[in-house]
């Protein structure tokens, strides 16, 4: 005998088909929902990643028509210059650049270095010689940046140039930072 349904068994049947629908599209949904919800906080996700330092690679030789010089203190023994073919800013938030510094009697020093804004430090990675060869520094190692005494080069080019707070000056637009270099003006003129 074929299986049928009397009217009100066919309502209670359908209605149990349409219940059982009906939670199992709100379960989709929620599965959904919930993807959707983990897809958003991994991608404005505010926990601190670990920081990176990216490879680098050593510069060519300054050559003399590409140094700017920059404003140490009023009693500095030395004048100090960028070489500004050499300046870049690294995916992890490096300011890369060849400075070179003359003393009154004629000594002369080039060292490759990079800056982090964001936590006031710098680091030496290599030391140019008059070949035109670069020696790998010993303490290539990030140090707190000194802002003190006559010769203040880190200090110099972290407050003036390169960094404005703990952000990289400008937008991190290195066409604007080499600008200023080259006609020597600082983030806050007023400063010293």
């Amino acid at each position: 005998m074929p299986f049928s349904l009397q009217p009100e068994q066919h309502r209670s049947f359908l209605n149990l088909a349409g219940l059982r629908r009906v939670a199992l599209a709100c379960s989709l949904l929620a599965a959904c929902a919930g993807a959707l919800a983990q897809s958003f906080d991994e991608d404005f996700d505010d926990e601190a990643k670990p920081w990176q330092e990216v490879a680098v690679q050593l510069p060519p030789t300054p050559q003399d028509q590409n140094l700017a010089e920059f404003y140490l203190s009023p009693n500095a023994t030395m004048k100090a210059y960028v070489d500004t073919a050499s300046v870049s800013i690294g995916s992890d938030k490096v300011v890369r650049y060849t400075v070179v510094t003359r003393t009154e009697g004629g000594a002369v020093n080039v060292m490759y270095e990079g800056m982090r804004c964001e936590t006031w430090e710098k680091k030496t990675y290599a030391f140019g010689h008059p070949d035109g060869k670069w020696s790998r520094s010993r303490r290539d190692k990030w140090q707190p940046i000194r802002d003190i005494g006559a010769n203040r080069i880190d200090g110099a080019l972290f407050r003036d140039y390169f960094c404005d707070g703990k952000m990289i000056a400008d937008n991190e637009n290195l066409k604007s930072i080499v600008g200023r270099l080259k006609s020597q003006t600082r983030i806050d003129p007023v400063r010293r």
